[in-house]
């Protein structure tokens, strides 16, 4: 049984803004959490126009405080960008606010430029430390240890589940290596992902948080009623990865009628590339195209993307893909 989770990144659309993107991700996690998803994450972004979950933190409090039971967190928080103890105290802060509900996945990337990166006040080699990092706010977010001087209050002994998330070999080797479930960027990033999945497997090593592997891979899903307009609703992602290699990131884009007009045949090829584990259709095509992705990967948990202009089709593609979690796990329609 494989489950399926939201990652969003709270999508600032053209003519909107970060308020509106921030209060449709609320009423996104409502609908997603009424139709069965297992979590829900928002993403570490900064000085990007198009993303407002860039307080990270913040945002997953207003999500879980608008939610009940289903499972809200990072997917993720950029660990170099920030001191553990200050990650801790945030975490062990929703953690006590919301128990139980509260994920916190681990990138090592700084997710932004580095002109940001120095506004940040963090350097580019702070990323080396990264193991030690994660060490370093597991044991915060541990139970007190004998003669321990500094702890986060809240978060001592909080024991919030750590996720290391990654697009290539390194994460998953320390994933393995400290017995952590990994998260796979293959929404973006997919080339390493069937090495990266095989060296943590091979390599785990179970820990007090984890006695065995347990794998997510993330997909950039678009559904709807109809393949036309499930294709029209899919310019929307691509448009948002060639505005990328342009190096013209802004708001979520409309989608449009013939992205075939919008690309050259060389971003074509650079934005499919990055798309390989995408998909779009109406749930029957979905369904046929996830059943054999699924059974390569043999993964726990599906990550969806979905960069949809319009807030109501997205909350219906999300209703969709809950139909379609329900077939390809062999149960009936509720």
């Amino acid at each position: 049984m494989t489950k399926f989770a939201v990652l969003d990144l709270a999508p600032v659309r053209e003519g909107a803004t970060p308020g509106d993107a921030l209060r449709n991700s609320l009423d996104l996690a409502r609908h997603v959490e009424a139709a069965g998803y297992e979590r829900f994450w928002l993403a570490e972004h900064h000085n990007m126009v198009g993303i407002a979950s860039a307080a990270t933190s913040v945002a997953i409090g207003y999500v879980a405080g608008g939610t009940k039971t289903m499972r809200v967190g990072a997917g993720g928080v950029m660990l170099p960008n920030h001191s553990p103890l200050v990650i801790a105290e945030q975490f062990g802060t929703l953690a006590s606010l919301y128990p139980g509900r509260i994920d916190l996945g681990l990138g090592r990337a700084p997710g932004t430029d580095q002109q940001t990166l120095r506004a940040l006040r963090r350097h580019p080699a702070m990323a080396e430390n990264f193991p030690q990092d994660v060490l370093e706010l597991q044991a915060l977010l541990g139970p007190l240890q004998p003669g321990q001087v500094i702890q986060a209050v809240p978060g001592t002994d909080t024991n919030i589940p750590l996720w290391i998330l990654g697009s290539s070999l390194y994460g998953a080797q320390l994933a393995a290596m400290l017995g952590l479930p990994y998260a796979f960027a293959s929404h973006f990033a997919p080339e390493a992902l069937m090495q990266a999945i095989q060296v943590y497997r091979e390599t785990f090593k179970p820990s007090a948080q984890l006695d065995k592997p347990y794998v997510m891979v993330g997909a950039t899903i678009v559904t709807a009623d109809t393949e036309a307009e499930a294709q029209y609703l899919f310019t929307t992602p691509q448009q948002q990865f060639v505005n990328m290699f342009r190096g013209t990131r802004g708001r979520l884009r409309p989608p449009i009628d013939d992205i075939e007009d919008f690309w050259t045949p060389a971003e074509k090829m650079r934005v499919s590339a990055m798309l390989a584990c995408a998909f779009h259709g109406t749930g029957d095509a979905i369904t046929a195209q996830l059943a054999p992705f699924i059974e390569q990967t043999g993964a726990d948990e599906l990550m969806i993307a979905c960069s949809i202009y319009d807030h109501s089709a997205r909350i219906h593609s999300y209703e969709i893909l809950a139909d379609v979690q329900r077939n390809l796990n062999g149960k009936s329609h509720a």
